[in-house]
């Protein structure tokens, strides 16, 4: 990850504590899978939240990946069944009705902890030796009820790695993107969290494409994880080219800008959430101008958070990053 304004970090080799927070979801299944499967990563917890699909369905298919992947002992806990303020909207047109694709995977063999999402959270953050990384791979409601309850977490935060947002063009409206739209008050309460915040938005999610050859190879895979993967990759799309379609990494993206951020460029920059009615609302508003504007001249300069923004990606580091993990 490059920043205009922050120094790389000196390099740790130990495992990096993440917690994925997600709406399981095809690509939120293939962001498990990666977290998973790559060494540089210690997943101790997942959360579960409505997005994608209902949010006992995120249950159930995020028990499944883990299943698949060869890691039924992550301790996954059920969340917000809804929104702050907005109804739950779906995106089962996008993941199929069971939000897996409709593959027709088996039933998960275990239940969540019997803690909510929220608790979970506290605890596995806290008792955490090292700070955590946050992985929000979803609407953010989790991750705000969970700042507002309990903000001494922040101490024990690394850093939050969001997918969310977009600079230039929505997908849910023309300005907004899916998990900021969803529940656009919970993503406002995220960027004011007192944390590095890096932005995974649309600018970058939409260009990490798989090669058909790639996912081809995958679903041919005698593992049912790296199966798992090329399976719900071919579901995913864009295609590549018609003849021979690639599979979108999505939200397996932000776990690669966990795992290896220099291929990630970011900016830091103000970013704010509209929150009025309207069409701009759930917009996340990127303020990319070098300097003041009339509005700031007349009435001064507004706080607004700084976040590390991602701008440009290299796809072929980040698609080597998940076949090494998920064949690996």
């Amino acid at each position: 990850m490059t920043t205009t304004d922050r120094p790389d970090r000196v390099t740790d080799d130990r495992p990096i504590p993440v917690i994925i927070d997600c709406d399981t979801g095809i690509d939120d299944a293939l962001a498990l899978l990666l977290a998973v499967r790559h060494p540089r990563l210690d997943l101790r917890a997942v959360t579960c939240v409505a997005g994608n699909t209902d949010v006992d369905g995120v249950v159930r298919n995020t028990l499944t990946v883990l299943e698949h992947a060869g890691a039924p002992g992550v301790p996954v806990a059920r969340g917000a069944e809804r929104p702050l303020i907005e109804a739950v909207r779906t995106a089962r047109h996008v993941h199929g009705q069971d939000g897996m694709g409709d593959l027709g995977l088996p039933a998960p063999t275990r239940t969540p902890v019997d803690l909510d999402a929220v608790s979970l959270l506290r605890r596995e953050i806290l008792a955490s030796p090292r700070p955590v990384t946050l992985i929000p791979t979803a609407p953010a409601t989790n991750i705000a009820l969970l700042l507002r309850t309990h903000p001494e977490v922040t101490r024990n935060i690394e850093r939050i790695v969001f997918m969310g947002g977009a600079v230039a063009t929505g997908n849910a409206t023309p300005v907004a993107e899916f998990n900021v739209w969803h529940d656009p008050e919970a993503a406002a309460i995220l960027l004011t969290a007192g944390v590095p915040i890096t932005m995974y938005g649309l600018d970058v999610f939409q260009r990490v494409v798989v090669p058909g050859a790639d996912v081809r190879r995958l679903r041919a895979s005698a593992d049912p994880g790296t199966r798992l993967a090329g399976d719900l990759l071919a579901h995913r799309g864009p295609a590549t080219d018609e003849a021979d379609p690639g599979g979108g990494l999505g939200d397996a993206g932000a776990v690669c800008a966990v795992v290896d951020p220099a291929g990630l460029t970011t900016r830091r920059l103000p970013v704010e959430v509209s929150l009025a009615p309207g069409p701009a609302r759930g917009q996340t508003l990127v303020d990319r101008r070098t300097r003041p504007g009339e509005s700031e001249l007349h009435t001064g300069p507004r706080e607004q958070p700084l976040v590390d923004v991602g701008l440009d990606v290299d796809v072929a580091r980040y698609v080597a990053v998940f076949l090494g993990a998920v064949e690996g």
